[in-house]
């Protein structure tokens, strides 16, 4: 890992990418300070699907995520950030946006519990175990980017 902070796994689910909301949501976490690191457009199999929510395995909630999940795309995205996980919890709101404060990605945008639009790790061994899931290592970035002059011709 990068030495900037902790990483964590976010994906905007189906709902959100259906009602596209996915710019809004990757510019608030930009916005907050934290930076993209990997992103990817996919339909989660029911492999990785199971993997993601085992923690609610025998739950009679857990066959209802299943479904969901793997019924349209969503984007899964790593960021990484000082105290990541617990600014993008934040950011999230609570998982029922009845009670997400306004301002909140869910207090502001997302209308049921059960389709509350994003996914966030709790924990820094869930981000790990859920990264992992659904990213290759290659497929994250962790270099800081160079000064920006190179994108803008900058120096010489």
């Amino acid at each position: 890992m990068a030495s900037d902070g902790e990483r964590t796994l976010v994906l905007v689910k189906p709902d959100g990418v259906a009602r596209r909301l996915v710019g809004e949501i990757v510019s608030r976490l930009e916005r907050k300070g934290l930076r993209l690191c990997a992103m990817k457009l996919l339909v989660l199999s029911p492999a990785q699907a199971e993997a993601h929510y085992a923690p609610h395995v025998g739950k009679p909630f857990y066959p209802g995520l299943i479904r969901f999940i793997t019924a349209g795309p969503s984007v899964a995205m790593v960021f990484e950030g000082p105290r990541a996980i617990a600014l993008v919890r934040a950011l999230m709101g609570a998982t029922d946006p009845l009670n997400a404060a306004p301002g909140s990605i869910r207090g502001d945008l997302a209308v049921d519990m059960g389709m509350n639009l994003v996914h966030g790790s709790d924990a820094p061994e869930a981000a790990a175990r859920e990264i992992a899931n659904l990213f290759a290592p290659a497929e994250i970035v962790g270099a800081p980017l160079p000064d920006e002059g190179w994108l803008f011709g900058g120096g010489d």
